[in-house]
């Protein structure tokens, strides 16, 4: 059994522990405040790219475009050339978030022939490198501090390669935070874009608003409608990057948020480990203290009865 001074060093190493913990704690219920607020704060401009997108895809279903999956060349071809952006943390002590990411990732360059990785966040580089596998050279994002600057910069140069076709599909591969408790894994295309998804979607809206095809037709021909100019291939184009861009930009805050609450719920684990040690620590305390002076106490005793035997022995 270890002594009262190894108890107490023990119990002054975690308290000291625990205040990093608690301090971590905070820090991450902070950034994760400001990481929600960007995101709602964004969401009415990326929800109105959306819109127009699926509404001039809605009256021009047959268009094709390099940005959609509708190309007939791109129907034609049967082996893909993708490229995975992958999105991790700068740092650890966030539970399983960085673990599951880049397992996902994994899996899914593993089972494609050809690849483009592009990976932000400093563990996710490590990992990758640490593996063998080949990096885009150039591509170094910090995972902290997600910015619209940050987006614009990695939409501009994935959508530049894409367009020089480079790769055939586009893949995020983030953490997305259900809730406070739970996070989960997922993995979005975002080029080329499903032209049947935008459809469907306008097609729902328009169903929950009341308005039919008759409805459509008469807003068409009223003074109220628009013209597209200079052409819908151009204008697509332009909705399409900036699109990319603020999902781009959702995916890192999303991301960034999701590292947080991880982080929050490894910090609070550690704090509550931490404070049922320090009681188990300080029961073993007292019992060693308490075993202490009952030994202290029975030398005492010991002492007084061998020197009263002592002078019994003298007065005889």
């Amino acid at each position: 059994m270890a002594n009262a001074r190894e108890i107490s060093t023990r119990i002054k190493s975690i308290q000291d522990t625990m205040k990093i913990t608690k301090a971590m704690y905070m820090m991450s219920s902070m950034k994760l405040r400001k990481a929600r607020q960007k995101l709602e704060s964004t969401e009415p401009y990326f929800y109105g790219l959306q819109e127009q997108i699926a509404d001039i895809l809605l009256h021009f279903p047959d268009m094709q475009h390099l940005f959609f999956d509708n190309r007939g060349k791109d129907l034609q071809e049967t082996s893909k050339r993708r490229a995975f952006i992958v999105i991790t943390g700068d740092k650890g002590m966030a539970g399983a978030y960085n673990h599951n990411v880049l397992k996902e990732a994994q899996k899914m360059v593993d089972e494609s022939d050809s690849y483009r990785l592009f990976v932000v966040g400093e563990l996710g580089r490590h990992f990758f490198s640490s593996q063998g596998y080949t990096l885009e050279e150039g591509f170094c994002y910090s995972a902290n501090n997600p910015s619209i600057h940050r987006a614009r910069m990695i939409t501009e140069r994935i959508v530049e390669l894409y367009k020089e076709e480079e790769f055939d599909e586009v893949y995020v591969v983030y953490t997305k935070m259900v809730n406070s408790m739970k996070e989960e894994v997922e993995v979005q295309e975002i080029l080329p874009l499903k032209t049947h998804e935008f459809i469907k979607k306008e097609l729902l809206e328009d169903s929950q608003k009341g308005l039919g095809n008759s409805d459509r037709e008469a807003a068409e021909q009223s003074d109220d409608w628009f013209l597209i100019y200079p052409s819908p291939k151009k204008v697509l184009e332009k909705l399409v990057y900036n699109y990319v861009t603020g999902f781009m930009y959702g995916v890192l805050v999303e991301g960034s948020a999701s590292e947080e609450n991880a982080r929050m719920m490894a910090m609070q684990a550690a704090t509550d480990n931490a404070q049922a040690m320090l009681h188990e620590l300080s029961i073993e305390f007292n019992r060693v203290r308490q075993a202490a002076i009952t030994q202290e106490i029975t030398e005492v005793i010991g002492g007084a009865k061998a020197l009263k035997k002592k002078k019994k022995k003298q007065a005889r």
